[in-house]
This record gives structure tokens, sequence and C-alpha cells, in this order.
């Protein structure tokens, strides 16, 4: 494992574990595998865990693998204030010390503002007394360092940066990201000022390796360095030496020793015109399938009415990728057969969904089109006898 340094000398794995996509046995996180892929991540040299409020079931999974393994002092915890749920100077205080209950911990070693979007979610938490909530937790110690997680545009990315004296960011970034969000001017900037910068979604939700396109899949089969589509997306994050550490949503013994070989090997700079000219060219493949941006982080959801609204735009991206009978029946069987419908025509247009989609996507709209794509009437009338079936049982 390589390190980079943090604001203050620190060393951090260029390798953070995401711990927002555990596999699930229904609603429960699976505990034993996810401490496997944990320990296993830990003893090849990853020291970042990065939960949040909003993980279900994570910030406690994460501090029974800490406090049973005892590794807590090995390991540097980053989770997040929920700062849009935030009403009151109160209210920070509560979820604050429930984290810490959840992650059985008297401190967090990296504590982010959660989602900030624009200025003005900045400004909320200034009125509730965010400053001095801040400068007390640090002095007693129950914070070591403190940052934001960002999605939004460049101009308010740069706003947010300036108006305090941060000690690191999180931004999403990738190689179809880079000159959205935040994007590389961001990256740069936050570099400029000397502030770490922790990359999320660096597959984009998988789909920068699980639904890539044809010739997008083929260009990297025929590439002469042999690389997975993963490798690709990583070793152009890290050969940027801005870059201070990439999390990995792993959920598989075989994606943390991949991506911890990976982590061993990869040099600033190492990237050459063959390189760039090859990612490139992967992206103009991606941009011509891809219908809605979703990266699958599961930010809108819970929908009031229980729309699945993730699973409804990954089946309509697939389309266009694995086409039109392999969409039409997944989106049968992850939306479709369900005692309780998840069809987007539950859908009250309350608009919620969009609060807390970091991709600004137009949920509501975008969700009929992919329905009416996905649904024509003799799929409706099929589901409709399926569904039928399944309530008399």
């Amino acid at each position: 494992m390589q390190y980079r340094k943090d604001k203050y000398g620190n060393d951090v794995s260029i390798l953070g574990f995401g711990c927002m996509r555990f596999t699930r046995n229904g609603k429960e996180i699976d505990y034993e595998k996810a401490q496997s892929e944990v320990m296993a991540a830990f003893h090849a040299g990853v020291n970042y865990y990065d939960t949040a409020w909003l993980y279900p079931g994570s910030e406690v999974l994460m501090g029974r693998i800490f406090e049973e393994n005892h590794i807590r002092e090995q390991v540097k915890i980053a989770t997040k204030l929920p700062q849009y749920l935030v009403k009151s100077p109160a209210a920070i205080d509560r979820y604050f010390d429930e984290e810490l209950t959840r992650l059985r911990t008297d401190y967090v070693d990296y504590y982010l503002m959660h989602m900030l979007t624009d200025l003005a979610s900045w400004e909320n938490l200034k009125k509730n007394g965010i400053e001095d909530w801040i400068r007390r937790k640090k002095e007693s110690g129950a914070i070591r360092q403190v940052g934001f997680s960002f999605h939004g545009n460049t101009e308010m990315f740069l706003k947010i940066l300036e108006d305090y004296d941060w000690d690191f960011c999180q931004i999403q970034y990738n190689y179809l990201d880079e000159n959205i969000q935040a994007g590389r001017k961001g990256l740069m900037a936050a570099a400029e000022k000397g502030i770490p910068v922790i990359i999320m979604e660096p597959l984009r939700g998988g789909k920068l390796v699980n639904l890539l396109p044809a010739e997008a899949k083929k260009l990297i089969a025929e590439n002469e360095k042999k690389r997975s589509a993963a490798e690709w997306a990583f070793r152009w994050l890290w050969e940027q030496p801005q870059v201070t550490c990439v999390l990995s949503g792993m959920n598989s013994l075989e994606m943390v020793e991949e991506n911890c070989r990976i982590a061993s090997e990869v040099q600033p700079g190492e990237f050459d015109d063959s390189d760039r000219a090859l990612i490139a060219e992967i992206k103009r493949a991606i941009e011509k399938t891809t219908k809605v941006g979703c990266t699958g982080c599961g930010y809108c959801m819970p929908c009031p009415k229980g729309v699945d609204i993730p699973a409804t735009f990954r089946c309509y991206n697939a389309i266009y990728v694995e086409g039109m009978k392999t969409a039409i029946r997944q989106y049968g069987q992850v939306v479709g057969i369900r005692k309780e419908s998840a069809f987007p025509d539950q859908c009250v247009q309350c608009g919620k969904c969009e609060q807390h989609c970091p991709q600004h996507i137009e949920i509501r709209k975008r969700l009929k089109e992919a329905d009416k794509a996905l649904r024509p009437w003799y799929v409706k009338l099929g589901l409709k006898i399926v569904r039928g079936f399944m309530l008399k049982g």
C-alpha cells in the first residue's frame, strides 16, 4: 500500500474503504462477509474508512468491526454530519453523539459536512453555530480534522473552499466527471491551498466497470497493457498527485485484492499519450450510450411511495448497453415482480428525491421517460398477470 499526506503530515492510504455498498442479507448488512473484506483491506494497509449517518447500518457495523478486532487506534474513521437535516444547534450535537455511539468511539479522525451542494447549505450550518461547534470539538479532541463532501457545480465548490479553513474535502471525480461538479478545476484549487482531496465515485457507482458499452469493453480488452476497466479508472486518478485518497465501495475479497494491488503499484504521472488517448476513446463510447447519469448512490431513497428510482434508471441505461430485451427483463425482475409496486407511476411528484440527488437529475421527468420505454403495453399486461398471481399467494 502507498500513502499520501494529509494537511498535518499524517499518512493516509491512497485507497480508502467506502462503507456504503456492503452486501446485505435482506435489510441487514452481512456482518461476516463485510468483516472479512474490511479486515483484508486493513491487513493490506488500508487505513481510511469512510461512512456516514445516511448509510443504513454502516456506522454500527464499522464500530463493531473496529472494536471486536481491536484496531480502532490503527485506523482513520471518516463520517459525516447530515447537514441537510440540521434545523438547530442542538441537532448538530444530537447527530454527532449518536454517531460516536454507533462507532463505539469517543473521537472521529475526519468529520465531514455531508453533501454540501451550494454556499447556502454551508451558510445554514454557520447560522446554527457550526464554526464555534467545530472549534470546541477540535479543542476537546472529539474531532481531529474537519472537511466537507460536495455535490454541486465548480463555482459553488470554489466559494465553499474559500469560506473556511478546511482540513480536507471530498469530491466526486473520475474520468467521466472530469469537468463537472468540482471537477479538475476544483481538485487543482484545493491542492493549491494545501487541502487534501478524497475521491468518491471513482467508478461512477460501478458504471465504469459493469455498465460499459460493448465498444468500450472492446477497447479495454484489446489494449496491450491488459488492465481491467477498474484498473484503468483507478490509475487515471492515482497518477494525479493532487489526489490524496480514492474511496472504493469494496464488497468482495477479489475487489479488495485487486484494488490493493493497484494501489501498491501505481505512480504519479505514469500515464503516457497512448493511455490518455485510450481514456478519451472510452469516454466517447460511454457518452454515446448514457441516458441518465445515475450512479446508484441511493441518496434519493427511500421514495415515500416506494418507487425504486436507482433500479429504474439502471434498467433504462441498460437498453443502450445490453439491449431492450435484457433491460425489460431486468426491469420486470427487480422492479415489477414485487408485492408492493415500485413502478414510477406510483410517483406523486413530491420532489423529495430531487432535493437529495447529488447528480441533480430531473428525477420525476426522467422516471416517466424510463417507465414509458421499459413498460410497453404488452409488458404491462404480462406483469399485471404475474402480480395478480403473486397477490393471491
